[in-house]
Formats: C-alpha cells, structure tokens, sequence
C-alpha cells in the first residue's frame, strides 16, 4: 500500500527544489509522475519555481474547488507518483482525495508545502495532512542569526507585517517572506506592535 507523504518546511526550505529532484529520480528511471500545484498559488503560472532557478511545468493547475481525483482521471490509473507543490493551499476535501489516491489506488502521493503562515497559524491543507498523512518530513533553513528557521515573516514594501489576509503570494505586490527561528520571529512581532502603537499615538 502507497503513502501519503507531507514534507513541510518554512519559506526557503527547497521544498520546490526538492520536488522536481523528486520528479526527476522516478522519471529518470522510467516511471511516471504528475506534478500539481494549487491555481490559488499565481507565482510562476503553470511552473514551479525554484529559488535556485531551476523549473518544471505542472501537469494540473487544481482549482479550491476541483476534485483532485476528477481532474486527473483520464491518466491518474498509470501514474506510479502524484507530487503536489504549495500543499497548503488545497482544502480539506482534496486533502483526503489524496489519501483515497494513496490507499485505494495504491499511487504514492507526495505533498510539499508549508507548515503555518505569516502568523504562525495552520492552513486547512496542512492541518488535514498533518491528521492523515502516513509520513511527515520536516524540511529545513536557517534564520538570519544562524538558528533553524520554523516561521515565516511576511515583509511588504521592506517593513515586517503580522495583520493581513492569510494569502498573499510570494514576490507579488511587494510582497516577500523572510524564515525565522522563534527569537527572532518574536523580536519582529514586538517591533510591529511598537511600531503600530506609536503611530496611534
């Protein structure tokens, strides 16, 4: 019986880098994978991104309000892997898709994305993977201090923000993210809420 997998990591893990070395591996030796991503996920359109400079075009963009199983049916039988990048964005429902593909199908599903968000807080895709998933993997990077980085901080226009809406995406709006380890994390968190203190007064 197949897996379900979660490598999860904060932003800069390689968690993209490390998918299409994955794809590569079974590809290299004759098998056959698709690669999905969340269409909510604009960076790069159809293609992964590496911040390395390598890509890959997606098989699937999947929609929040597809069915995963639906969307790949009419090749999904002679798959011997699915890899899903920015696992986060999928919702619960497509979550256990994943699941049913593992098991009843006996496919090995491999999911990369992120732990938590800006404010520390579980996407619905992550938090049903965590319950379901067979393997979990942690991918790591490091803080600038040289700590292992477990938070991603949301960096709009050069300043550190912890209000907003869950979904902003990397590199759009300037929009970027920085990983941080705990101390750090709340070192920038205290200087927001100064920041946004003095400004009130």
């Amino acid at each position: 019986m197949a897996n379900l997998t979660f490598r999860y990591g904060a932003m800069n893990s390689g968690k993209s880098t490390a998918l299409m070395q994955v794809a590569h591996n079974y590809e290299e030796k004759g098998m056959k994978v698709i690669v999905l991503k969340p269409s909510v996920d604009t960076k790069g359109s159809d293609f992964l991104i590496s911040r390395i400079g390598i890509t890959r075009k997606v098989d699937f963009l999947v929609d929040q309000s597809e069915s995963i199983i639906n969307l790949t049916k009419d090749i999904l039988a002679k798959q011997n892997c699915v890899l899903i990048d920015e696992a986060q964005f999928l919702t619960t429902r497509q979550v256990e898709e994943l699941q049913f593909i593992s098991k009843e199908l006996d496919i090995s599903v491999i999911c990369y994305g992120l732990k938590t968000d800006f404010k520390t807080n579980s996407f619905p895709g992550s938090r049903r993977l965590f319950e379901l998933a067979d393997k979990l993997e942690e991918l790591t990077t490091i803080c600038a201090c040289g700590k292992k980085a477990k938070f991603n901080a949301r960096i709009i226009n050069g300043k550190y923000v912890f209000d907003g809406s869950q979904v902003a995406i990397d590199q759009e709006n300037s929009v970027s993210y920085e990983p941080l380890c705990g101390a750090c994390y709340i070192e920038k968190v205290h200087n927001f809420v100064k920041q946004k203190s003095l400004k009130k007064d």
